[in-house]
């Protein structure tokens, strides 16, 4: 139907979606028309921190469509069981899942203690793993589904100085590459996304890497998951994007609009 909103009726979850790239991701999801489901921590306002899940949750209601609000530790197995169990509960029925929730430590082997290896395999690795295990069997009956994993492609080169980071990460992609293969038949697809560039976000602020003027806004990453989840899952599965050339691959030729300071040059991911 012409002007009909490319995921309209679809039920897409997004861990790590009350702020930063998962925010961006999930109300771009809603713009699309999806109802969205907002899994990640932070419930109740945050000293530090920005952002809710109540207040994304409004933020993409104010879309047009529905939100779910749900309080997820991704490092908790029975938690995500949970959020998958809320989910087709809530709407009979889930479509898309983003693996966004992430956690960072971009140090060296012998300064990497052992909660701090925990800390990012668990929440990267482990529960990207564990996400997509409780949402596929739901997928499958509808014999439709994406899940995009915020991964980059598998380079060795990238892991000296954050060897345990770059294992989760590394282990996210190999999921969605794995993964692909089990689920196709089902016309089920999975991604991997990684941005060119660093993008706006409290880790990109915290780690101190960059200024503004090195930075790119999360909505490449969010115009980059559409690119996506809004194809039938039979034409694109099991890859590692880059943003750019996921997007170039659409027709966008324009970068500039991404910047986070108009007019500069944002700084390559020194990887």
């Amino acid at each position: 139907m012409a002007g009909a909103k490319k995921l309209s009726g679809r039920v897409a979850i997004v861990t790590g979606a009350s702020r930063g790239v998962g925010r961006s991701v999930a109300l771009a999801l809603a713009a699309e028309g999806a109802n969205v489901v907002i899994a990640a921590k932070t419930a109740e306002p945050h000293p530090k921190l920005p952002g809710t899940i109540f207040d994304v949750a409004k933020e993409v209601e104010a879309l047009g469509v529905k939100a779910l609000p749900l309080q997820t530790d991704v490092r908790d197995p029975a938690a995500i069981d949970k959020m998958a169990e809320e989910t087709a509960k809530a709407f009979g029925r889930i479509d898309i899942l983003i693996n966004n929730a992430g956690a960072a430590w971009w140090f060296p082997t012998d300064a990497t203690p052992a909660n701090k290896w925990n800390l990012v395999n668990e929440v990267n690795a482990r529960a990207t793993f564990l996400c997509s295990r409780a949402v596929i069997p739901h997928m499958k009956k509808n014999k439709w589904g994406h899940i995009v994993n915020m991964s980059p492609p598998i380079k060795p080169e990238m892991a000296a100085g954050k060897v345990a980071y770059m294992i989760s990460k590394f282990a996210m992609t190999l999921c969605a590459i794995g993964m692909a293969e089990e689920v196709k038949a089902d016309n089920i697809a999975c991604h991997a996304l990684w941005p060119v560039t660093l993008i706006e976000s409290y880790a990109t602020i915290n780690f101190a890497l960059g200024t503004p003027e090195n930075w790119r806004k999360a909505d490449i990453l969010a115009d980059s998951t559409l690119a996506l989840v809004t194809k039938d899952p039979s034409l694109r599965t099991g890859k590692a994007w880059m943003d750019e050339e996921l997007l170039a691959v659409e027709g966008v030729k324009d970068f500039a609009k991404y910047a986070c300071v108009p007019g500069s040059t944002p700084m390559p991911i020194p990887w």
